[in-house]
């Protein structure tokens, strides 16, 4: 399962008349921890932007599932609400997921959510969906991910001291002798 972080981000941005002006932007990133989410935000920040920027807050999301697609300038947040029964005290219970849908307009949200939602067995019912503030979407992406490489003078080193070691008893008349290593 997914664990979503929204990471709330100031930064200078150049808005469409050209002026400098100071954003707090939220963005969803996928991530296994807060540290993996703080990492992952400061890659994808340097990427956008150019100046400085500040992370400011970093929190676990409740959004349970997100719906891209090609086209769309908004992502919106719908609540939807399944019936479910506690097999163990024979009750019906009723589950909130959040879902996060991109779309130009509300109209076009809901026939996505409600196309993106099809696999679904048990009924549900759309009881919220309006506009978000997050500005943009980070999956994890495993070719993404960067995995530490021991570093070459390391290997080369190691490499190098197992060729300059002396054997520990030589052939002489098919007699081993042992060999006094030398004091350094």
């Amino acid at each position: 399962m997914q664990t979503w972080y929204e990471c709330k981000v100031k930064y200078l941005k150049i808005d469409q008349g050209g002026f400098e002006r100071k954003v707090n932007d939220n963005y969803l990133i996928d991530a296994i921890s807060f540290t993996d989410a703080e990492t992952r935000i400061f890659e994808q920040m340097h990427q956008i932007t150019r100046g400085e920027f500040q992370v400011v807050n970093i929190k676990r999301s409740n959004i349970t599932e997100i719906l891209p697609f090609e086209n769309g300038e908004w992502w919106y947040k719908a609540k939807i609400s399944l019936v479910t029964i506690d097999e163990e005290a024979g009750k019906e219970k009723k589950v909130n997921q959040y879902i996060l849908i991109m779309a130009d307009e509300l109209k076009e949200a809901l026939t996505r959510l409600e196309k993106g939602m099809e696999y679904m067995l048990v009924p549900y019912v759309v009881t919220a969906i309006q506009l978000s503030t997050i500005a943009d979407v980070f999956p994890y992406h495993p070719e993404d991910s960067v995995k530490p490489q021991p570093k070459k003078e390391a290997v080369v080193a190691k490499v190098e001291e197992e060729e300059e070691e002396e054997p520990l008893f030589e052939l002489d008349n098919d007699e081993l002798e042992p060999i006094e290593p030398e004091e350094e």
